[in-house]
């Protein structure tokens, strides 16, 4: 075995065995990271201790505690997997490592970690991501809109495209990023050595090529039912907005939408035939007050107050009309050196107004703010990833 593959192995091995534990489920898992700082401190800490993880069952509490799930059959299988993964020519990043999808550790149950082929940001380097989602069974319609739609937010506006790499409304979202030279993320339902759908392959690279394929599943797990609506959070758990494109009244394209929704990022949808069964779920989703979009200026606008700093928005190759509605100067082309200045806005300015060092309920804030929840809560995510305010467990804010 090579020094590579053996320190790879020792790196990751214990995130693989507390990932491998009954009972320890992402939620846990992430409780569990946060309170003890790694999995070799959570194999190795005492049961007083471990009791004290709010969520901490018997089931959990007992099988971290069993030595079965460190006995040599079990390691000697987790070994063999990512020795599969590293010969395969996939990575492993975890929630602690600075290529980890920043906005995805702020879900309640982030993978602990993820396999991906490709090339991920470097948290501080993120550019703003929008997730774009839809029917297998699309229509010329939207799968043009799905494309172009793509496209003019990777010219226009900066964006990372996130999909899901399914046949339709995604995989026309992924040619879109491609077509116009940027970015785009692929999360899979199945394992990256298990490539789905197959017609998808030669996509598979061209996106690693450009950007990433990721997955939270073993290397050689099959594209369950149960994997997409966990492979689903990822794509809304890594954008700031998901667009629905096209979607019948029971996608699983409604279930990335209500997942954007409860992790507080922005939900779009694209209006279509009013008889076409295919745009039932969307206009569903229009009624019930996701912002409507006819072009990609729609989602720029919604956006524009909680994307990152005009900095991140500079891509190496030119300045994106999105970058001089940010500026002052929109004649001028920006320096890739310029160091962003943080300008509060309205949102922004009432709740450093508000908050302390006490930890704050977003309830109260709101209501203290006499603002509307929405740009609250935009405001709350924007400054938290700014690291000027830090959150609590309960939705509790309070100033770094």
């Amino acid at each position: 075995m090579s020094h590579t593959i053996q320190h790879i192995i020792e790196q990751y091995l214990p995130w693989f065995i507390l990932k491998n534990i009954p009972g320890v489920g992402n939620i846990l898992y992430r409780r569990l990271i946060k309170r003890f700082g790694s999995p070799e401190n959570v194999l190795n800490a005492h049961k007083q201790d471990l009791m004290t993880i709010k969520g901490m069952g018997n089931k959990a509490l007992s099988s971290i505690l069993n030595p079965y799930f460190r006995s040599l059959s079990v390691i000697d299988k987790l070994k063999d997997e990512i020795k599969e993964i590293e010969k395969s020519g996939f990575k492993i990043t975890t929630m602690v490592d600075d290529n980890y999808p920043a906005l995805l550790k702020h879900i309640p149950d982030p993978p602990p970690y993820i396999t991906y082929i490709g090339w991920l940001n470097v948290a501080d380097e993120d550019l703003p991501s929008i997730s774009i989602v839809g029917s297998r069974e699309a229509t010329t319609y939207g799968l043009n809109t799905a494309e172009n739609l793509a496209y003019e937010l990777v010219v226009n506006g900066g964006f990372d495209v996130i999909s899901g790499m399914a046949i339709g409304i995604d995989t026309a979202a992924h040619k879109g990023a491609l077509r116009a030279k940027g970015r785009t993320v692929a999360v899979l339902g199945s394992g990256l050595g298990k490539i789905y759908p197959s017609e998808n392959r030669n996509l598979f690279y061209k996106i690693a090529d450009n950007g990433a394929v990721i997955s939270e599943f073993s290397i050689n797990s099959e594209p369950e039912a149960r994997h997409f609506p966990m492979r689903n959070r990822i794509i809304a758990g890594m954008s700031l907005g998901t667009v629905v494109v096209e979607a019948a009244e029971k996608s699983g394209s409604l279930i990335t939408a209500r997942l954007a929704a409860e992790y507080n990022r922005e939900v779009f949808a694209v209006p279509g035939n009013i008889s076409s069964l295919k745009s039932s779920g969307t206009h569903a989703l229009l009624k019930q007050g996701a912002k409507l979009v006819a072009n990609y200026m729609d989602v720029v606008e919604e956006l524009i107050h909680i994307l990152p700093i005009q900095g991140k928005l500079i891509r190496q190759d030119g300045h994106s009309k999105l970058q001089d509605k940010l500026t002052d100067e929109p004649n001028k082309k920006a320096s890739v050196n310029k160091i962003p200045i943080f300008e509060p806005d309205k949102y922004q300015s009432a709740i450093l107004d508000i908050l302390n060092d006490s930890p704050m309920h977003i309830d109260q804030i709101i209501e203290q703010s006499h603002l509307d929840t929405g740009g609250i809560t935009a405001a709350l995510m924007d400054l938290e990833l700014m690291g000027i305010v830090k959150r609590s467990s309960g939705k509790m804010f309070y100033k770094s």
